[in-house]
Parts: structure tokens; sequence; C-alpha cells
């Protein structure tokens, strides 16, 4: 395997992990994506992107969703 096909699916599973722990944040605080979206003041359809692992959000991103669900940015990027 090439090193950029390694690369490109490592942040493939990247963001597929980082979605999943915001799906699992985003539960156990009861929320819907719908609200957690208006809470961070994003699109639900991003949202569910995000959660899908099929979108790369940007920083400022983050540290809405994190400020939405009143968590520290190092705790939403660690499992």
């Amino acid at each position: 395997m090439s090193n950029l096909l390694a690369r490109k699916m490592s942040g493939k599973k990247s963001l597929r992990l980082l979605g999943e722990r915001i799906r699992e944040l985003r539960k156990e605080r009861s929320f819907s994506q719908e609200k957690l979206a208006e809470l961070a003041e994003i699109h639900v359809n991003h949202l569910r992107r995000i959660e899908l692992g099929q979108a790369n959000p940007t920083y400022l991103v983050l540290l809405r969703i994190c400020s939405a669900l009143d968590v520290p940015l190092a705790e939403l990027l660690t499992a």
C-alpha cells in the first residue's frame, strides 16, 4: 500500500472516530441531532455528516460543538 493511500485511509478512520465520539457525547446528554446543531449554530445536515465521518469539521465548528456539549476540545478528541 502506498504511503499516500495509507494516510488517506487513516484520515477517514480519524473522521469516523471523531463522529462516533460526538454522537456518544450527544446521546449522553439526551440531545437530538437537531438540538445539538441548534446549540452549536451549525446546520443539522453538517452535524449528521460529521457524525457519519463524511465531513471534516473546521476548528471553529469543533469549538462550537464542544461549547454546546460543555466539554473541552481535548475530551472531544480523546476516546
